[in-house]
């Protein structure tokens, strides 16, 4: 039988999801602070479910991600191998690489989001249910997929600060779009800045591609053993219901109105 929700029950469920799309500046410290606030308005079975939901959203959502990056450095490559046969890429093109690149550091920013979302969903869990923390998570140094989440986002950040300063550029460049279009319409202006431009964005690319990849294995990780745990806690629930009703049923005494004590909870 599917969950129903209460309208409460539903922002508190719409909040949960929303975690897929906050942005990463957003500080972890606050949002955990929101998150305890409306996790309250769950009950156990309703958080599982729909931690679940989100998770699975996510994986899939991860999927996608390194289906594109791979889509744009593919689409990168034969922008630079024009640029070799030509004096500069004409601007209906070059606005095409700037779509392109203005994409890709969108991809990145959803990574890192996506990313803490699944830290928390693991943060989240493990201060509702004891049985939940005390799991085995299978991570090398038995690290936690907070933990492990965490490191996979300063990992991926530090990489592509090296890869901008090794061509002359800062992160700040692209951290928005704002700041990465007019870092773009300034390199468009020479032929040797476009082609920068291209090799730095086919670089980050690439390791997007590769980094999207871990990620997923570490989501995945995580589903299985979230999927895992809950298929435990519901057997448990199940053997619990069974001898409750085993129990009222064979010691109920009968009535004159020939009617069965029940429990009522």
């Amino acid at each position: 039988m599917p969950l129903r929700f209460s309208p409460r029950q539903k922002v508190a469920a719409g909040a949960l999801v929303a975690l897929t799309l906050l942005p990463t500046q957003l500080q972890a410290g606050a949002v955990t602070g929101q998150a305890t606030e409306w996790t309250q308005l769950l009950n156990n079975s309703e958080l599982i479910a729909l931690t679940g939901q989100s998770a699975e959203q996510i994986r899939n959502q991860v999927t996608q991600i390194t289906q594109l990056a791979e889509q744009i450095q593919n689409q990168l490559r034969i922008y630079e191998n024009m640029l070799q046969n030509t004096a500069q890429l004409p601007n209906h093109i070059w606005g095409q690489v700037e779509n392109d690149l203005n994409r890709l550091r969108g991809l990145v920013q959803q990574g890192q989001g996506m990313a803490f979302s699944m830290g928390n969903i693991d943060d989240v869990l493990k201060s509702r249910f004891a049985s939940f923390s005390e799991l085995k998570t299978g991570l090398a140094n038995g690290e936690s997929f907070s933990t492990s989440y965490q490191s996979w986002s300063d990992t991926n950040r530090d990489t592509i600060a090296s890869t901008l300063r090794a061509a002359g550029l800062t992160a700040d460049q692209f951290s928005s779009e704002e700041a990465t279009m007019d870092q773009l319409r300034s390199m468009s202006q020479s032929a040797d800045g476009q082609m920068k431009a291209l090799q730095v964005g086919h670089q980050i690319a690439a390791q997007q591609v590769a980094q999207s990849q871990k990620l997923r294995g570490l989501v995945s990780q995580q589903v299985t053993m979230m999927a895992t745990w809950y298929q435990s806690e519901q057997a448990a629930r199940d053997l619990t219901q069974t001898q409750r009703e085993q129990f009222f049923n064979s010691n109920a005494p009968s009535t004159s109105g020939g009617q069965v004590m029940e429990p009522r909870w």
